[in-house]
Parts: structure tokens; C-alpha cells; sequence
């Protein structure tokens, strides 16, 4: 009894540094988008260009996250994850003083190796240390990359602006400070990935057949799609929309950003508990359908409610991702790391595709029917009416730690 009991106490230590590890890499990450303006007018970049650099960094993640994800599910790594932060230690070293077009593409993709590495494994330390709450677990971890991304307008605005492109090596410093806590992290996962896995091996799920998990699976994907082309709309492209529409100053455009990623942030934290009360299945549903209404109004109102409808649009479509990622780790057991790597990268690769295909539509068009044009992506969220009920598989997961401790 007393060994369950501390490793459930040192359980939500772990997914404490897990997402204080999350909120440095994504924070890391998050730089690059938010310096755009930045490095569009020093090295006068088109708006191509600009979704290339995008695009290479989650390319890279995307592609080498559900490899990695599925060599970790047979041969676990638990150091890798403080491996992983070295390669986003040096992208922010070439970030900072790349002079090239070229340059920026090898830091970025630099970065992109770095979350290759760190989300899956992170995704997996995360369930481990879950206790059987699995939803409130990828919230507690969503949320600190949330957060991280968050902060990245806020310091393009206060250090890099005012002390250029040179100052983003200056944290450096953050990725030591995630690399020391991650090989703490890595030294528990050491100590516990065999009876956790065990234990997860004796859930008992519902039966769903092949065909079903592969249909419910291309749901997924389409959902993710409709997620992250839509937020790419904004994470890239925002501070430029306010600017071209409203005539604000880059700083006032960046903490703009920063208020809408906090909500993205609160949106995450929220989506996870509620899934684990009333089911993934209805949160997915609600989160991605439910924010249509705001997106098309949002290219035709004012500054005041731009602000107001991107809050809501970040709070309600963020709670779909843990709930997403959840369901879709109950659909295949046992292969948590190629889920994770398989979702995390599609998310990745989504918002790198995204960024790259909108950049062009806006050289040639403009950013305002950019933003018309992908108002109509949540109406995709229509389809997750066609996923199949899993919440026995959710309701024996939660026994299972009640039922092992009574046998205790």
C-alpha cells in the first residue's frame, strides 16, 4: 500500500515538470512565429517564404514524431527526452544568428527535431503518471505547452524586438534549465515504465472492429485538419491581419497574440477533466463544431470584437486536442508513443501545411479573404457524429487503480 501510495505522490510531481518542460519547449518553439515580422522586414521575406519556415520546422516534427513514437513503444528511451532538448537548444542557437534565408530553414529545422523527440515520449510520461485520470493528465501537460506558446509574442515583444534577432540566443539558457529537469524526469520513467505498463496492459477495452478504429481513425485525422488549418490562420498570420485591418503597432499585435494563445491555454486545461466526466466523444464534438459561429463572424467585426472572438475561438477549439489524443490512445492500446507521435505530428504537419498553403492564398488574394475562406473549417467538426462509443473502455480505466487498491 505505501509503494502505491508514493508513487501516486511522486506521479503528480512528474506531470508537474512534464508540463513546466512543456511550457520551456513550446515557449522555445512559439519564438519562431512570433519574430516573423521581424525577420519579414529585415531580410525582406515574402509571405512564402515565411510559411516555408513554418513548414519545414513541423515537417520535420511531423514526419519523425509517430517513428520515433513507435521505436519508443518497443524499446523505451527514457533519457531521450533531455536528448531531444539539445537539438532545440541549437536551433535557437542558429536562430539567433542566422543571416540567410537557408539558415533559418536549418534552425527550424533544428526546432522541429527537438519536438520530435519530446512529444511523443513526453505524451507517454504523461499517461504513466496519470493515476488513471488519462484526460486530466494530457491537460495538465497540454496546457504547459500552451502557456509556453503563449509567452512567445510576449518575449518577441519586450527582448527581441528591442534588442534583435541576436537576443534569441540569450535563451539558451532555458533549454540547459529543461534538460536538467527532464533527465529527473527520465531517471522515474527508468524506474516505473515496467509496472505502469503492466498494469495498463490488464484494462479491459471495448470491442471495436478493424474497420471501425480505421474509420474513427480518418475522423480524427479530418478533425485535426480543420484544428490546426484553422489556428495555423492565426498563430501565423494574426499579428499581420491586425496590423493590415487595424493599423496597430507590432507590440500591440503581439500581446493580441498573447491573449488569444492564454486562451488556447485555458481551453486545454478545460478539455481534458470535462472528457474524462461526460466523454471524450462529446467534448471532440462541441469543441471543433462549436466554434464556427464565431469564426464567421470574425473577419467582418472591429478591433474590440476580433479580441472578443479569438478568446472564444482559442478557449472552445483547445479542449478538443487531449480529448482527441485520449480517445485516440483508448482506440489502440498499447501503442501510446505511435499515437501520441501520430497525432502531435499530424498537428505539426497540419500547421506547417496550413501556414504554407495560406501564405501563398494571401500573396495573391489577401489576408482578409484568407480568413473568410477558413471560417468554414469548423463546419468539418460535423463528422465526429460518426466516432464510436468508447467510454467503457474510459469507465474501466478509472476502476482499475480503485479495484488494485482494494485488493492492496
Amino acid at each position: 500500500m505505501s509503494d502505491r501510495h508514493t508513487q501516486h505522490r511522486t506521479a503528480f510531481t512528474i506531470l508537474g515538470a512534464i508540463s513546466f518542460c512543456h511550457l520551456l519547449n513550446d515557449m522555445l518553439q512559439s519564438l519562431l512565429p512570433a519574430i516573423y515580422p521581424i525577420l519579414k522586414s529585415q531580410y525582406a521575406l515574402s509571405f512564402v517564404q515565411i510559411g516555408l519556415i513554418t513548414l519545414t520546422y513541423q515537417v520535420v516534427a511531423s514526419l519523425l514524431q509517430p517513428l520515433i513514437g513507435h521505436y519508443t513503444d518497443r524499446r523505451p528511451q527514457p533519457f531521450s527526452l533531455a536528448a531531444g532538448m539539445g537539438f532545440t537548444l541549437l536551433g535557437m542557437l542558429l536562430l539567433g544568428s542566422a543571416h540567410r534565408f537557408g539558415l533559418l530553414l536549418v534552425a527550424g529545422a533544428l526546432v522541429g527535431m527537438g519536438s520530435a523527440v519530446f512529444h511523443p515520449e513526453s505524451s507517454r510520461v504523461a499517461r504513466m503518471a496519470s493515476g488513471g485520470q488519462h484526460g486530466l493528465a494530457q491537460s495538465v501537460f497540454q496546457v504547459g505547452g500552451n502557456v509556453g506558446g503563449s509567452l512567445g509574442p510576449l518575449l518577441a515583444a519586450f527582448v527581441v524586438v528591442p534588442h534583435g534577432q541576436s537576443s534569441i540566443r540569450w535563451f539558451g539558457v532555458v533549454s540547459v534549465l529543461a534538460m536538467i529537469v527532464l533527465l529527473q524526469v527520465g531517471r522515474w520513467y527508468e524506474r516505473h515504465h515496467e509496472s505502469i505498463h503492466a498494469a495498463q496492459a490488464r484494462v479491459v477495452r471495448p470491442a471495436i472492429s478493424p474497420a471501425r478504429v480505421r474509420m474513427a481513425m480518418a475522423v480524427l485525422v479530418a478533425l485535426i485538419f480543420s484544428k490546426y488549418f484553422y489556428l495555423a490562420s492565426l498563430g501565423n498570420y494574426y499579428t499581420f491581419f491586425l496590423i493590415h485591418r487595424f493599423g496597430v503597432s507590432v507590440q500591440s499585435a503581439q500581446i493580441h497574440l498573447f491573449v488569444f494563445y492564454g486562451a488556447v491555454a485555458a481551453g486545454t486545461i478545460i478539455g481534458g477533466p470535462i472528457g474524462d466526466r461526460i466523454g471524450r466523444k462529446h467534448v471532440i464534438w462541441w469543441s471543433i463544431l462549436g466554434v464556427l459561429p464565431f469564426t464567421l463572424a470574425l473577419p467582418y467585426v472591429n478591433l474590440v470584437w476580433t479580441s472578443v472572438l479569438s478568446v472564444l475561438i482559442g478557449l472552445i477549439l483547445a479542449s478538443a486536442m487531449p480529448a482527441i489524443l485520449v480517445y485516440a490512445q483508448e482506440l489502440v492500446p498499447g501503442r501510446v508513443g505511435l499515437i501520441s507521435g501520430l497525432f502531435f505530428g499530424l498537428a505539426f504537419g497540419m500547421g506547417g501545411l496550413g501556414a504554407a498553403v495560406l501564405g501563398a492564398v494571401a500573396d495573391r488574394t489577401s489576408l482578409d479573404f484568407v480568413y473568410k475562406v477558413c471560417a468554414f473549417l469548423p463546419a468539418i467538426g460535423l463528422l465526429a457524429g460518426l466516432l464510436p462509443d468508447v467510454e467503457p473502455a474510459r469507465v474501466s480505466m478509472r476502476r482499475v487503480p480503485q479495484s488494485e487498491t482494494q485488493a492492496t
